[in-house]
């Protein structure tokens, strides 16, 4: 157990049996009453955010989360195989945890798992990744007007709008955050 005054953004705790993310924690002291900590935090699993106001010396649980790099092996049902790089463990990690990110991700990318008590409770993509195109419709003479662009398909299945310039065999960088093209890779 923990003072409410130990607590930092990113800690993530134990509260009313949920674990939480903290994305922020304030220190109020309004005029002539008792100065109060005002968190904003986000229920890992559910996502929901929740306001909540902690006296000062009111005790939380921080709670022993491991983060580390893991890599992608494959997917099994509703769960992807990830594998520590370290100690070859494997662990089985929800596909939710990840979103709608997961469609593109690749066998043997490196993805961010937090684990507490050897049970994962959150997982990230990289921001961006890079892609193979392997299916684009032929770009028109003449289609040159501003910010056009036209579906691809790339090397994980996931569809995703392209400038016309772009072609089969292309490398092209991701966003996962927003699914969004950012730009040709050249090798």
């Amino acid at each position: 157990m923990a003072k409410a005054s130990e607590v930092k953004t990113g800690n993530i705790l134990r509260f009313n049996g949920e674990l939480v993310l903290v994305e922020e924690f304030i220190h109020r002291t309004p005029g002539n009453l008792r100065a109060f900590y005002q968190a904003s935090m986000r229920n890992v699993k559910t996502n929901k955010l929740v306001e909540y106001r902690f006296r000062t010396d009111e005790e939380v649980t921080i709670a022993r989360v491991e983060t580390q790099n893991y890599q992608y092996l494959y997917e099994d049902g509703e769960n992807l195989v990830v594998m520590d790089n370290n100690t070859y463990d494997q662990i089985y990690v929800p596909k939710a945890m990840f979103g709608d990110a997961v469609k593109f991700l690749a066998e043997g990318m490196q993805v961010m798992v937090a684990l507490e008590n050897d049970e994962p409770i959150m997982a990230t993509m990289p921001s961006h990744v890079t892609l193979e195109i392997t299916y684009s419709e032929p770009a028109v003479k003449g289609d040159t007007a501003t910010n056009v662009t036209k579906a691809a398909t790339v090397s994980t299945g996931a569809e995703i709008r392209v400038p016309l310039f772009i072609n089969e065999g292309d490398k092209v960088r991701i966003d996962t955050r927003t699914g969004d093209y950012i730009e040709r890779v050249k090798e």
